[in-house]
């Protein structure tokens, strides 16, 4: 069973949903992981309150996060409860469409695994610390948050292709090589071509991969304000301490933030060359609702059914009468306008986003058809027709009937049984040999020997959206990706370092431990020279108890390391900067 935190958001999460969610085993997160969330977090304190969106700071301590630990998901929950919210985690990327639905319903995603240390600024993979400080923080923002939830209620209706699964596939493959310890350059080359073979040869951008293109640029990368003058809020910048401090230089394009932006694809394995700018969080809701409404879920019709069929993938067709049709559609019907649909492969029928009794995959096996219009000569559409209408025009259990609708299509068998909604309305009229027959055409729809035909009541297609209605009935065996995170399994040497971490904490934060300052950074120098970021750590402490000799001895080796490896010059700058300008504060209050 799931863990809901005892948050009420959380318990009212639906059951398909529930099967993404992983435990966070808290213990998981080595000392090495706890300095690594530390320093991250100390340095976004320190750049991203000048030039964060104003919720930014305040909002950390909205959502249980604080600079000392990696953030425990009790703790979150408690918080983002007060402001409607909860959190969850789990392995890594999970399906665009999914990821979408859980912030439909205010909850925040959390991949559970944190980055390594070679990936301190910026990492190609999900983890706790983008999706925790990226995105946690600006919820409290009402705006914001109503954005976001807007979106997830949008996303987990738009329509994916089949080459948008194996795009998701190949990313999370890749982001998974990328964070991996000891992978191999071979690894990563072949997980990168793969990556780089789909994404050049996707074709048409399907309602998705638009959709996609519009969170990139705000939730994950966006600037509020003015293109002369803005604010960083898009979770991607605020979470990487090398490209929110990049992406703010003039190299970086800045562009107004509208429609057109859908023009402007991504690469999530690279820093990105320009970023969008919205004046307020409705304009960006605006933007949303104008693609929305080119979407099929609004749109419905022989347009919407021609992305489902494109989609290859399990959509949901719902009519006029709200009978909805779940399956993977193959073909429809069409004379001046679209007049029945067709489905070879198994399908359900919900109302209400809730499977029909006795019309689940498993007796409408063979796949689906149905007229889709209204009756010729009648005034009142057969969807609108309680028990006595139907009586009045002829449609009664036990008797012979013959519909005639004004595409031409006779359906012609003995009535069997009915559907109702909850306001008497039909939805479904069962026939026993019963055939379908377009007459203009001579084209066979359906034929007695083939069974009894359900017939789905509705005068128009309404809706189209990706995934069945009812996604727990429909797919109980939910197809969640093999590819998993690796675990690491850590050497004796790396539980000897992490156990110089645990040291040094103790320091901190309790004031003595095993082995003093000075011993510990000669184990340092001695055995583990190329690590970095504990001698950073004893360097604070250094100015913690005004040891002014050691404070000289880590600047100088300090400096060496960056020295020896440029790549580190600036991580260890910024560090020594931090520890000489604000001191060791472990009761951190956000301001």
């Amino acid at each position: 069973m799931m863990n809901t935190y005892n948050n009420p958001v959380l318990e009212q999460l639906p059951k398909h949903l529930q099967r993404y969610v992983m435990e966070q085993n808290y213990d998981r997160y080595s000392a090495l992981d706890q300095a690594i969330w530390r320093y991250v977090m100390r340095q976004n304190y320190a750049y991203l309150k000048d030039i964060a969106y104003y919720p930014y700071i305040p909002g950390l301590t909205k959502a249980g996060l604080t600079i000392e630990r990696v953030p425990n998901l009790q703790s979150m929950n408690d918080s983002l409860q007060k402001i409607g919210w909860g959190a969850v985690t789990v392995d890594g990327f999970i399906p665009p469409a999914a990821f979408m639905e859980f912030q439909a319903h205010c909850v925040l995603v959390i991949a559970a695994d944190i980055r390594q240390i070679e990936h301190i600024t910026y990492t190609p993979a999900p983890d706790i610390i983008h999706e925790s400080s990226g995105h946690a923080p600006i919820i409290g923002e009402p705006e914001y948050a109503a954005y976001l939830q807007y979106f997830g209620e949008v996303g987990s209706k738009a329509m994916s292709s089949a080459k948008d699964f194996e795009l998701y596939e190949a990313i999370r493959a890749l982001s998974i090589v990328k964070e991996k310890e000891d992978a191999s350059e071979e690894e990563i080359k072949i997980a990168t071509d793969h990556f780089n073979d789909i994404s050049t040869n996707m074709g048409e951008p399907s309602e998705m991969a638009l959709l996609s293109r519009l969170h990139w640029w705000t939730v994950e990368y966006g600037l509020i304000g003015t293109v002369d003058d803005h604010k960083i809020y898009g979770a991607g910048l605020l979470s990487s301490i090398g490209e929110s401090a990049t992406c703010m230089q003039a190299e970086v394009k800045k562009l107004d933030y509208n429609l057109d932006t859908l023009q402007y694809s991504y690469d999530i394995t690279k820093p990105q060359p320009q970023l969008f700018v919205t004046p307020d969080f409705k304009h960006a809701y605006k933007v949303l609702d104008e693609f929305a409404e080119q979407m099929a879920f609004r749109k419905g019709g022989r347009e919407g059914l021609e992305k489902a069929i494109d989609s290859k993938n399990v959509c949901t067709v719902e009519l006029s009468s709200g009978l909805q049709i779940s399956g993977i559609f193959t073909s429809f019907f069409m004379d001046e306008g679209l007049i029945a649909i067709k489905t070879n492969s198994p399908i359900a029928l919900a109302y209400q986003n809730k499977q029909l009794s006795g019309h689940g995959k498993n007796y409408h096996k063979d796949g689906f058809s149905s007229p889709v219009g209204e009756l010729l000569g009648k005034r009142k559409p057969l969807e609108e027709c309680k028990i006595e209408d139907l009586k009045e025009i002829g449609i009664e259990i036990g008797n012979p009937s013959t519909l005639y609708f004004r595409s031409g299509i006779m359906v012609t068998g003995q009535v069997k049984a009915f559907e109702f909604n909850e306001l008497g309305h039909v939805l479904i009229i069962s026939f026993e040999d019963c055939t379908v027959l377009h007459e203009p055409t001579s084209e066979v729809i359906f034929q007695p020997e083939w069974g009894k035909f359900d017939m789905a009541v509705g005068s128009s297609v309404k809706s189209v959206f990706a995934g069945a209605a009812d996604k727990f009935a429909f797919e109980p065996e939910i197809s969640i990706s093999e590819v998993k995170t690796e675990k690491q399994i850590w050497s004796e040497e790396q539980k000897e370092l992490h156990q110089i971490y645990q040291e040094i904490r103790d320091l901190r934060e309790l004031g003595h431990s095993d082995r003093t300052i000075a011993q510990l950074a000669d184990i340092l120098d001695r055995k583990f020279s190329q690590d970095w970021l504990a001698t950073v750590e004893l360097f604070e402490l250094a100015f913690k108890d005004d040891d002014s000799e050691m404070q000289i001895l880590m600047e100088q080796r300090l400096k060496e390391k960056a020295r020896n490896n440029p790549d580190l010059n600036k991580l260890i700058s910024d560090g020594i900067f931090l520890a000489k300008s604000q001191p060791i504060n472990l009761e951190l209050v956000y301001q």
